[in-house]
Formats: structure tokens, sequence, C-alpha cells
């Protein structure tokens, strides 16, 4: 059965989406049968792994969440072997509103992942952000969480907001839910700030930060634009061995 990892943070621009492509990425080249989710309406995942988000085919989460389409049918192949991609479309903005009345809607896509679950060793959902109810569905659906952080002073101001939602999703929703570890990202190790940031955020969640570090890194900026995760992009990049480090820290966790 696989594990389902949510990547959330209400905070925009700390890089959960370049988490969400890469992480999966590096987990299908270390030969882990990956699926990974865009469930953000800006469905950059989407366009990172060469899809186009504005295409009608009518096969992505939307059609999922609304109950026009099985799972099964909206699953994709990617360029990597061991990756699978759910794709995500504008019309997803529209789908809050379009489940608000239904019954177990905080649950639907945890209904839906279930059929799948056991033909993935890992499953990755990229989430909005923002903390409505298309995030509150993918932290259900959820195993645990990782939180991107960016190592500077307001980037921690809303980890606490972060963490009591969820709390509520343990208490009423997802009693399983756990946070995976806090992800720093875009760091800067020349910077006393960013050393600072990271040995403060270690106190306060002892056990709970990962040991790999993202490194602000031009080529996890550059691949998005070729559709590509950056260890397809350039291997021999700081960021894809970051990222690469980070699935074997992963799997090394949960082995």
């Amino acid at each position: 059965m696989g594990k389902t990892i949510a990547i959330a943070n209400q905070k925009g621009g700390v890089g959960k989406t370049t988490t969400a492509i890469n992480l999966a990425s590096s987990l299908a080249v270390l030969e882990k049968k990956t699926l990974v989710i865009d469930a953000d309406p800006q469905a950059n995942t989407t366009s990172g792994l060469n899809f186009n988000p504005d295409e009608k085919d009518r096969n992505n989460l939307y059609q999922i969440l609304i109950g026009e389409r099985n799972i099964k049918e909206v699953i994709r192949k990617t360029e990597l072997e061991y990756l699978d991609v759910i794709t995500s479309h504008i019309d997803l903005v529209g789908a809050e509103i379009e489940i608000i009345n239904l019954p177990e809607r905080e649950s639907i896509l945890r209904n839906a992942l279930s059929s799948v679950k056991k033909n993935y060793d890992y499953i990755i959902l990229d989430c909005a952000p923002s903390l409505g109810l298309i995030t509150v569905n993918a932290l259900t659906a959820a195993d645990s969480v990782i939180i991107p952080v960016q190592p500077e002073f307001f980037a921690l101001e809303g980890l606490g907001k972060l963490l009591n939602t969820i709390k509520i999703v343990q208490n009423k929703l997802n009693r399983g839910l756990s946070v995976e570890g806090f992800l720093f990202t875009m760091f800067d190790g020349r910077l006393r700030l960013h050393n600072q940031v990271v040995e403060e955020v270690k106190k306060h969640f002892p056990g709970m930060v990962f040991d790999t570090v993202i490194a602000r890194n031009i080529k996890l900026s550059e691949a998005p634009s070729f559709g590509k995760p950056a260890i397809l992009y350039d291997a021999g990049s700081t960021g894809a061995g970051n990222y690469l480090a980070l699935a074997k820290e992963i799997i090394k966790k949960n082995s």
C-alpha cells in the first residue's frame, strides 16, 4: 500500500510545486512507482511535467472531484517510467463551490484514491497556497504532510496557522495524518539569517526538520519552462542532487 504525502503551506512562493515535481521524479528515478497529483488550479505541476493545463480533454482532477470521471481514467504517463500524473485545470477554481453541498465533501479525493493506492509506492499531492476545500481534501487523503519553508522570518509566521489546520483535520477527518517534516527550500548557506532560521525551527520542532535542505539553484527555476523535472533537465545540478537526497531520506524513513 502506497504512502500519500501532501506538500502544503498556505504561503505562496515557498517551493511547493518545485518540491512536488522534483521529489516525485526523484522517487521515480529510484524505481519507486509514484503518482503526482496537481491539486492547485494554477496547474504549475501540470505544465512543469510538460502537459498543457489549458487543454479541454476533460481528463483531470476537476472531473474526479465533481464525479464526472473515475480516477483510473485520468491518470497519465510521464516520460519517466515510474512516474504517473493527474493533471490540474483552471476549472478547479470552481470545484470548491460545486462540491460544497455534497456529502463527505472533504473525503472525495481520499475515496477516489482508495482504488489506486495499492498500485503505487508513493502518491505526492501538490496543494494550492490556500487552506480551502481542495487542500482539505488533500490533507484528508494524505498519510503525512511535507511543509516547505523558506528560511526567512516572514515565512515562519504562517506555520502556526498551518499546523492548526493540520490539527483540525487530524481531529475531525483524518486521525492518521502526521507531519512528515519541514523542508527548507531556497537555502543559501552563506547567509547568516538562513542558518539562524534553520536552527530556530529545529529548536522549536525537534526531530521534525529534514536533514536535506534544498539550495537556491537556477536549474530548479529553469527546468519547468522546458517541461522537465531538474533530474531530466540537468541531472548534475545541485537542485537535482538535493531532491534525490530528499527522496532517499524519505524512503529510508519509511522503510
